[in-house]
């Protein structure tokens, strides 16, 4: 059974990582198409709305498919004045608290609760609201309730983690 369990980590953190990684290039290109843009504006007199707008997808898109990592890094925000001071058995079971009874339930609440909106989206097909926008802004939307399912799983991996430290202490979780 533990085998299934590390199996199902193993493959979870892999997902974030993999993730990570392929968005991770869009923090660069998000500068150049700033560039970019501000070049065409104030040295060239001309706008470029589609440009901006990919701006807003990249970041979209870059800081969504991020936050599975994030808890997979264990880089998220927590009040680090306490936390520090604990010793990792205590840490285990703050965290396991904290992954069962805030993210998880964050998680299911986000993804239900988005289907509505991102349903909506997608029966219009909805596009920007700016002439000479992108015209996807519903696949942007679906990135929604995408990030609360990588977010519900890569909390229960970190959960699983917490729990099999807990009850195994002394043994590495990673």
């Amino acid at each position: 059974m533990r085998d299934l369990f590390n199996a199902f980590c193993r493959a979870a953190d892999r997902l974030s990582l993999g993730l990570a990684m392929a968005v991770r290039w869009l923090g660069l290109l998000m500068v150049v198409v700033t560039l970019l843009v501000v070049l065409l504006r104030y040295f060239f007199n001309t706008g470029a709305i589609m440009l901006q707008e990919s701006v807003i997808y990249m970041h979209g898109i870059f800081f969504l498919l991020g936050i599975p990592y994030g808890l997979y890094a264990n880089s998220h925000v927590r009040v680090d004045l306490l936390y520090s001071g604990m010793n990792p058995r205590t840490r285990a079971l703050v965290d396991a608290c904290g992954h069962l009874l805030l993210l998880l339930p964050l998680s299911v609440m986000v993804f239900v609760t988005s289907l509505p909106y991102v349903a909506a989206s997608w029966r219009v097909l909805e596009g920007s609201a700016e002439v000479g926008g992108l015209p996807a802004l519903f696949l942007l939307k679906t990135l929604i309730p995408i990030t609360a399912a990588l977010m519900f799983l890569q909390g229960l991996s970190e959960l699983t983690k917490r729990v099999f430290e807990l009850i195994t202490p002394g043994e590495p979780q990673r």
